[in-house]
């Protein structure tokens, strides 16, 4: 077997809670086809430190769209992203952003694909502390919507707050200035009903719409860099709330990551 074939096999924990059946028969999956080490952390902490142990093996995570999006955040801080692959087997019940980004579902599929698949760069949203966002971002959060579980989890692994919230748009419009490559799409004397961000093509699609009486047609704009400020706001990018917040920059890194897929 080539260096290739040398994985390091990190099953999340809620995973193996939540359905231990299938993080089994993809570990078992994984094994018979490569030099696994196998790593079955209990804590963010453990996980970020088998990660940061990795060595020259290839990352393959089982578990959820949280312990996709933590992998990304830790492999990101560690410059590493640029140059490998990671892998994932989506296992339990939040897989919605794995197969989105055409991971296949079933973990004896998604397991074969980790171990025979080729590599696809992504792009990813990179904010000026370095958060990153690997599907979409939207403001403001939903009245109601509370911050899951992974806000502690990426406070303990990143040192900082999460970066992330969820969308919707519900009562009163937020007053914000949003900006577009340094081109103004709207100002604070304007109600805004949401902002949504996504990458495409090497670039962010950026989507405004206003509240009115009437129908308001959108205003969407790509481009590298998005700004976005006023007074406090929340946000969702992927999965996890952030904020309040007064201004935040995200950035496109084109094919700044890479996922292996069939």
């Amino acid at each position: 077997m080539s260096d290739h074939d040398r994985l390091l096999v990190v099953i999340d924990p809620v995973a193996r809670r939540q359905d231990g059946e299938s993080a089994r028969i993809a570990k078992d999956v994984l094994c018979g086809g490569s030099r696994a080490k196998i790593c079955l952390p209990e804590s963010p902490e453990e996980f970020a430190r088998a990660l940061a142990r990795r060595g020259s093996r290839r990352p393959v995570i089982i578990g959820d769209d949280r312990a996709l999006l933590r992998a990304v955040a830790l492999l990101h801080r560690d410059r590493w992203l640029g140059d490998g692959a990671l892998s994932l087997v989506p296992v339990g019940a939040a897989v919605r952003l794995a197969h989105s980004l055409g991971v296949p579902a079933g973990p004896v599929a998604a397991a074969r694909a980790a171990l025979d698949g080729v590599v696809r760069r992504l792009d990813l949203l990179v904010d000026e502390s370095d958060g990153v966002v690997v599907g979409d971002l939207a403001i403001p959060v939903t009245p109601g919507t509370r911050p899951g579980p992974l806000r502690g989890a990426w406070r303990t692994l990143l040192g900082r707050r999460p970066r992330v919230a969820p969308v919707g748009v519900a009562g009163p419009g937020l007053r914000l200035r949003v900006e577009a490559d340094g081109a103004l799409l709207c100002d604070l004397d304007q109600e805004v009903a949401d902002v949504t961000v996504r990458t495409a093509h090497g670039r962010a699609e950026i989507t405004v719409r206003h509240t009115g009486a009437g129908p308001v047609a959108p205003v969407t704009v790509k481009a590298q860099t998005v700004t976005v400020s006023g007074p406090d706001f929340r946000y969702r990018a992927d999965a996890v709330i952030t904020g309040p917040v007064r201004t935040r920059t995200w950035s496109v890194r084109a094919g700044a990551w890479g996922l292996t897929l069939p």
